[in-house]
């Protein structure tokens, strides 16, 4: 027999994910063509249209096993392409553009929290349908997971946004060994953290304190 709050809870996720994720990309690419840099615009990136931004393994396969595991869900898009060299300020204008991902999932979980304090969440009357419940499902999840999302981005390594800040934010000469030494072992230190211990006291400690704010 299907568990079908299950697959509402799956389905729930996904789209609150997908369209975490799209509005993410967006910005990076919205940001940067606004400092100087049009060519994200110039490839369709400037779009809220998922599928544009959309990566097979990090938007759908990954997420989906975690959801399915009750891993912690992270997942990726497609890197927005940026040419550091067209934008006005490269150095400063590079911090911005990076920033801006995590930014748009702050500004997404400060809506969903907001939504949520608004919303009554009445009990259910015999004959009617009750909307608020499941719409007070989906602003939960969504405040939970642009929260997550943001401060998993914003861990200063790279390719995550939080490294390319850091980077950003470094005078040239350390800048530079930053990215010799760091930036070609990003993705094993990612998995190092998502796969240890380190994960909780990176993210799932600033995410929960961060929630306890917002709720």
């Amino acid at each position: 027999m299907l568990d079908t709050d299950f697959f509402a809870r799956i389905f729930i996720e996904f789209i609150v994910l997908l369209f975490s994720l799209t509005v993410h990309e967006c910005a990076h690419a919205w940001t940067a063509d606004r400092l100087g840099d049009p060519t994200a615009r110039l490839l369709g990136r400037v779009s809220l249209n998922p599928t544009v931004h959309a990566d097979l393994i990090g938007t759908v396969l990954f997420p989906l096993v975690a959801m399915v595991a009750n891993a912690p869900l992270i997942g990726w898009a497609k890197p927005v392409p940026v040419n550091v060299k067209r934008l006005r300020r490269q150095r400063r204008d590079y911090v911005l553009v990076a920033a801006a991902g995590p930014a748009s999932n702050v500004v997404l979980a400060l809506g969903a929290a907001a939504a949520l304090s608004l919303l009554p969440v009445s009990p259910v009357t015999l004959g009617e349908p009750n909307i608020s419940v499941p719409v007070a499902t989906l602003l939960a999840r969504a405040l939970q997971l642009n929260v997550l999302l943001a401060v998993f981005n914003m861990i200063p390594i790279p390719p995550l946004d939080g490294g390319n800040v850091l980077r950003g934010l470094l005078p040239d000469s350390a800048g530079s060994r930053f990215d010799s030494i760091v930036r070609p072992y990003g993705f094993i230190l990612l998995y190092a953290i998502v796969l240890t211990p380190a994960f909780d006291y990176l993210v799932w400690a600033p995410t929960s304190m961060i929630l306890s704010w917002l709720r």
